[in-house]
């Protein structure tokens, strides 16, 4: 696989790959799959389905398998990283500590952010209890 860059093209912007002969036959789907690690497969599929992958400069469907010499055409794509999310709830978890008024061993209140999820779920990451239970890897109770 070859990395071409668009001269073109900010840092940030789309990004071409040529195909080789490793990655030939190979359905586009599975391809973007493994190569867009942390990227939810529906982003991939909505991608698709609006065209903004392309392959020789044209729209493909899902099922179009690649041939050697195919340019791909990636939009930028933000890739989560799941160690630096860690790292970040850990830090987010740390200054969350100020915010405690009281805990004991069945009680913990705290002073909350306002527009801070209380746990992740439906497209948020993370919250104050994913938060704390980074900061404090060994307690059982959060």
């Amino acid at each position: 696989m070859k990395l071409q860059v668009n001269p073109f093209s900010s840092p940030s912007g789309p990004r071409l790959i040529e195909i080789d002969g490793d990655e030939a036959g190979q359905r586009i789907d599975n391809f973007l799959i493994a190569r867009l690690k942390g990227v939810p497969k529906s982003h991939i599929y909505r991608l698709l389905r609006k065209g903004e992958i392309r392959v020789n400069k044209g729209r493909i469907k899902a099922q179009y398998r690649l041939c050697q010499g195919d340019l791909v055409r990636l939009p930028p794509v933000r890739v989560s990283s799941s160690q630096t999310d860690l790292g970040a709830d850990a830090l987010v978890g740390k200054r969350l500590e100020q915010n405690l008024l009281y805990q004991d061993r069945w009680l913990l209140v705290m002073n909350k952010p306002a527009g801070m999820a209380v746990h992740g779920g439906s497209g948020i990451r993370g919250g104050v209890i994913e938060s704390l239970r980074a900061s404090r890897p060994g307690e059982k109770a959060l």
